[in-house]
């Protein structure tokens, strides 16, 4: 069994789809943990409708993506646990596949397929869709079947990612010190680096992320967001006395001084 851990907001329509994808697509009973970060109303019709095949943490009010995961992982029963955002869909069998490769040590990242080119170039460009709307996940469980390779490569860093729960742990999970959401990922996956775990990619599954739900902003919201970004890369900085880049070969978060 493995632990999912899927923090949320207020997309109730993303949210609906990742529980669907996640409930059916399983091989095995999984244990499935929403938080929600707030914006408990928001999200109850799609909670409800999944109730009997997850289980919620509800924060009562928001206190950051970082916070969120954390209680996600603590409340995990299992030793492995999945971090997931709420706007990825599930392949075929995602849990079969994960174990495979997935041990003590191990930061393991399924590949994932994103409609607009990326910074990672892993990744694979593929449009299922922009917004649930568009999304067909028959189609996509389908399709996503044929694009996988028996591949595994030292080029992890990216979400979503399963590793074992004591190591998640004994590297302090995330930051809740970050003034937003941005980059607090890529210092999780510094201190991992640190703290010597392989960071895998997986190319037996891909996850598929809309990574279009952060885009649907008011001007005045955006220019708010371009504030928040830049303030976490500054607390990045000052943190670890370098920015917060990526190696483009390998994607490791720890460059050369």
């Amino acid at each position: 069994m493995i632990s999912v851990v899927i923090p949320t907001y207020k997309e109730p329509d993303y949210l609906d789809l990742c529980l669907q994808s996640a409930i059916q697509n399983q091989s095995e009973q999984n244990e499935i943990i929403v938080v929600v970060d707030g914006f408990y109303e928001i999200n109850k019709s799609i909670l409800d409708k999944y109730k009997d095949n997850i289980s919620v943490l509800d924060l009562g009010e928001n206190q950051g993506l970082s916070i969120a995961t954390n209680w996600g992982v603590y409340n995990a029963t299992s030793d492995y646990i999945l971090v997931v955002n709420d706007d990825n869909i599930f392949p075929k069998n995602w849990d079969t596949q994960l174990k495979q490769d997935l041990n003590p040590g191990v930061v393991l990242s399924p590949n994932q397929i994103e409609p607009n080119p990326s910074i990672f170039k892993q990744f694979i460009i593929k449009n299922f869709g922009h917004t649930p709307e568009e999304f067909n996940l028959e189609i996509f469980t389908k399709e996503e079947i044929n694009l996988r390779q028996d591949k595994i490569e030292q080029t992890g860093s990216t979400l979503p990612f399963a590793m074992y729960r004591e190591d998640y742990l004994a590297v302090g999970g995330w930051d809740i010190m970050y003034p937003s959401p941005h980059v607090v990922d890529w210092d999780f996956f510094l201190k991992c680096e640190y703290w010597n775990l392989k960071m895998l990619r997986t190319y037996k599954c891909n996850f598929y992320h809309f990574a279009g739900a952060a885009t649907r902003k008011t001007p005045e919201q955006s220019l708010k967001s371009t504030k928040k970004e830049q303030d976490a890369h500054l607390f990045f900085q000052n943190k670890w006395k370098q920015p917060a880049q990526h190696n483009q070969s390998t994607n490791s978060k720890k460059l050369l001084k």
